[in-house]
């Protein structure tokens, strides 16, 4: 069974940066896509950015060119880097597996993420 494991969240000024890990379990890591979201309060969980096996990457609109996602392929883990960190970027933010693996149905715990003066 694939577990994940996030780390890395805290509370941050605006402007402010922090990096994510996503520590994943088994052996698919490698041929699977790999998904960070985010949920905040009162709102549904978004996909925020998702790297492929082939390292290709894409970023929802509200955190292009603030956020990185990339990949460790020895170490099963996947990072996000996110930088000019706002108000609105405040949520808990989980990893999970893409195509062609599927989502796990069991998440992590997420890592919390406050950007607050």
């Amino acid at each position: 069974q694939v577990q994940l494991v996030e780390s890395g969240g805290g509370l941050v000024q605006p402007g402010g940066s922090l990096r994510l890990s996503c520590a994943v379990s088994g052996t698919i890591f490698k041929i699977c896509a790999m998904d960070w979201y985010r949920q905040a309060p009162g709102k549904q969980r978004e996909l925020v950015a998702r790297i492929t096996s082939g390292r290709n990457t894409n970023y929802a609109d509200s955190v292009k060119g603030r956020f990185t996602i990339s990949r460790d392929n020895i170490k099963n883990t996947v990072y996000l880097q996110m930088n000019s960190l706002r108000p609105e970027d405040t949520a808990v933010y989980y990893c999970n597996t893409g195509v062609p693996c599927g989502s796990q149905s069991s998440w992590g715990r997420g890592t919390q993420v406050t950007v607050s003066s």
